[in-house]
């Protein structure tokens, strides 16, 4: 299903303010977002995917204390957006697709909504424009999962079941990413 492009949809905000501390303790060198992935970078291939959703974004890469930090330098960035998709930047196999889907389930009358993989939550979770003040107040490490809490326990969290294991393939150690070229490549020669 296509997107309608009379209708206002929510920003993509990508996340690529960490310092990647994970990737470096687990033997990894460097900038996880810049490390070769196929013939692009880490970030290079979220990136792409975010482009060929054809939704609006914005690149978050300041230098931010924390995820939490960094959501609410985006957000008040990007205050009058229809809302926002949270996308860490590490996260290179996500389909644009996937980011359609997430953005089509605002639509309905929820204030938040996150893919499911096989069971299992993965990112980018989308936030109704009406959560702003929340995202925007956000701080520290935790990311918007605080107010993800709370929106769940009111019921408003909208479960977007997906065919893409990029949601949840994280790049936090080389391992990860040895994974990640893995799946690349099996993709690149599925099509």
């Amino acid at each position: 299903m296509e997107l309608d492009p009379a209708s206002r949809f929510p920003t993509v905000i990508v996340l690529a303010s960490g310092r990647g501390e994970r990737f470096r303790a687990a033997g990894g060198t460097g900038s996880k977002l810049q490390a070769a992935l196929g013939a692009s970078t880490v970030l290079g291939h979220t990136l792409a995917a975010v482009r060929a959703s054809g939704l609006p974004w914005h690149l978050e890469d300041a230098g931010h204390p924390g995820m939490g930090d960094s959501i609410a330098a985006a957000v008040r960035a990007t205050a009058d957006a229809a809302g926002w998709l949270i996308l860490p930047g590490d996260l290179p196999l996500v389909r644009p697709a996937t980011l359609s889907a997430v953005a089509r389930a605002l639509a309905a009358p929820v204030r938040a909504a996150q893919p499911h993989y096989r069971g299992e939550r993965g990112h980018p979770v989308g936030f109704a424009a009406d959560c702003r003040e929340a995202l925007a107040a956000l701080g520290g490490n935790q990311g918007a999962a605080p107010v993800l809490r709370a929106l769940r326990e009111a019921g408003a969290v909208a479960q977007v079941e997906v065919d893409d294991i990029g949601i949840v393939t994280d790049i936090d150690t080389p391992e990860a990413l040895a994974r990640a070229e893995l799946l690349l490549k099996a993709r690149l020669s599925a099509a």
